[in-house]
């Protein structure tokens, strides 16, 4: 089936439709203080409001930025326009610095890391309810780890010919979202392959909060490090939370994803129970369901609809379909200054093709576990030598299953190399990679640790600064300049007017939020 799936997107008018498919970025990183420290200053307000600004917001700390770039049809503008918001926000964060790496700076008690602060209007302190359900629920340090998000879809103009090849007689609407399960289905089965090539958090500082049966190594008297790890970030040390794994929400049909969010959104936790909801007059958090909103929802991939602020994740996946894929695996990557480069861009993008086009069988609660143990696997001994990793119930090398991947990925690098894009070059260096484990970042990173005689939190903060000074350097032009002084007071005014507009009680207002009335 793949070989005529081939065949048929290697014609020059198909191979076109698959080319320039939107994508865009969402990277988190912390705000920190000359010496590494955790900023405890509020949202500049030179960068605009959290709340309304469309590209510069707060994830779960007040210290915890998140650059948002617009969907892009190349890498290239994706890339630039995620360097030209690191260049502002650098011109506008006076001495601070922005945090390198995934895993956080020094961290205190969890009343040190402040959330996020989004006014007091209606909707803003629903965000930060949220938020503060989320350290209640998971601790606040864990909140504090950054990633890097990847959002895809295909050119709109490939699904109708694709549909036309495949001789389905669905709608459009339902064919699309059918197909994009069928390749986030198949992004869980491979997942484990960019955790090994870009996981880039082998170490982490002591002073991050662990549970006593941890299992990493001592690396110096301020550094815990795994010898073999790629991603602690991705690991049962950061968001890989078990009790989320228990939820098994099903990609194998959108009425069963749906339905799977829908059941942890309306059932009640036992434990959060404890927690409570209004207590003492201040609410701890939204609700003591299993999921308080969709976004709690730790998945390594999440179909997502257009956006539409005035209707529920679930109803709008049901009413207008899946629009985009949300790739949640990448750690930053702190040897690039913006986090991530268009080398693992161009590989993750030609990965998602190889999953869209080949067969995608169905997850069972068997499978779904053996992915579990896969990923985990490789977070923490992705490296080590001759390491094996559970595949269809049998342990398989780990060197087996990634050439015999990056052969079909390979093969939709080729076609997205029409123009000379880099993609069979990006594949060609996963092939090195895999071949040989020191050219990872996680190993480079250790080899840096090791050679310099530095601490997690000493490197890190040498290559923050280093970071800041690059931009510096850079500069930005006058014009986008402009246009992010323009955005940052428009979201200022329209955060006024949502604080203004604010009306009845919050009580009424967090009713019709989830209920849609």
């Amino acid at each position: 089936m793949l070989e005529s799936r081939l065949a048929w997107i290697r014609e020059q008018d198909n191979a076109d439709l698959i080319r320039h498919g939107l994508r865009g970025i969402e990277k988190e990183c912390l705000r920190v203080d000359e010496r590494g420290r955790l900023s405890r200053r509020a949202h500049p307000t030179a960068l605009g409001s959290a709340l309304t600004h469309p590209y510069i917001t707060t994830d779960y700390s007040e210290a915890l930025l998140e650059f948002v770039t617009p969907p892009s049809a190349t890498n290239w503008e994706t890339l630039q326009f995620l360097c030209d918001l690191h260049s502002f926000v650098v011109q506008n964060l006076d001495d601070e610095l922005l945090w390198a790496q995934s895993m956080p700076c020094i961290v205190r008690p969890n009343e040190e890391i402040p959330i996020a602060y989004y006014g007091e209007s209606h909707i803003g302190r629903i965000k930060t309810i949220y938020r503060r359900g989320l350290g209640h629920r998971y601790g606040r340090a864990m909140q504090a780890i950054a990633g890097v998000h990847f959002n895809y879809s295909l050119p709109t103009g490939f699904w109708q010919p694709f549909r036309d090849r495949e001789g389905s007689r669905q709608g459009l609407q339902e064919f699309v979202a059918e197909r994009y399960l069928h390749l986030a289905r198949n992004f869980r089965r491979h997942a484990w392959l960019l955790i090994y090539l870009f996981g880039a958090s082998p170490a982490l500082c002591k002073s991050f909060p662990l549970s006593a049966s941890h299992g990493l190594s001592e690396l110096d008297a301020d550094t815990w490090y795994l010898p073999f790890g790629t991603s602690l970030r991705m690991s049962d040390v950061g968001y890989r939370n078990t009790g989320q794994a228990a939820l098994k929400i099903s990609l194998n049909s959108l009425g069963q994803y749906v339905n799977g969010l829908r059941t942890a959104l309306d059932a009640s936790s036992p434990e959060y129970e404890t927690i409570g909801v209004l207590v003492d007059g201040d609410y701890r958090q939204l609700n003591t369901n299993l999921l308080q909103i969709e976004n709690e929802y730790y998945a390594a991939i999440r179909p997502k609809p257009r956006a539409d602020s005035g209707t529920r994740v679930w109803v709008s996946l049901l009413e207008r379909g899946i629009e985009y894929l949300e790739i949640r695996t990448l750690d930053l990557n702190m040897l690039d200054p913006v986090g991530i480069n268009q080398t693992q861009l161009r590989f993750v993008e030609a990965l998602l093709l190889y999953c869209l086009f080949i067969e995608s069988p169905m997850i069972d609660d068997v499978e779904l576990a053996e992915i579990d143990t896969r990923e985990l696997l490789i977070a923490r001994e992705g490296r080590k030598p001759g390491l094996s990793l559970p595949w269809n119930g049998k342990p398989v090398p780990l060197a087996e299953l990634g050439r015999a991947t990056l052969d079909g990925v390979g093969a939709f690098a080729e076609i997205l190399d029409g123009e000379d894009q880099g993609y069979v070059d990006s594949v060609a260096l996963q092939r090195a990679a895999l071949t040989d484990a020191s050219l990872t970042p996680s190993a480079r990173i250790l080899e840096t640790l090791r050679d310099n005689r530095q601490s997690f939190f000493e490197l890190s903060l040498e290559i923050s600064r280093a970071h800041r000074d690059y931009f510096r350097a850079l500069g930005l032009s006058d014009d986008r300049t402009a246009q992010f002084r323009e955005l940052a007071t428009a979201s200022l005014s329209r955060a006024a007017a949502i604080e203004t507009a604010r009306d009845g009680p919050f009580e009424d207002f967090l009713e019709a939020y989830f209920t849609g009335s």
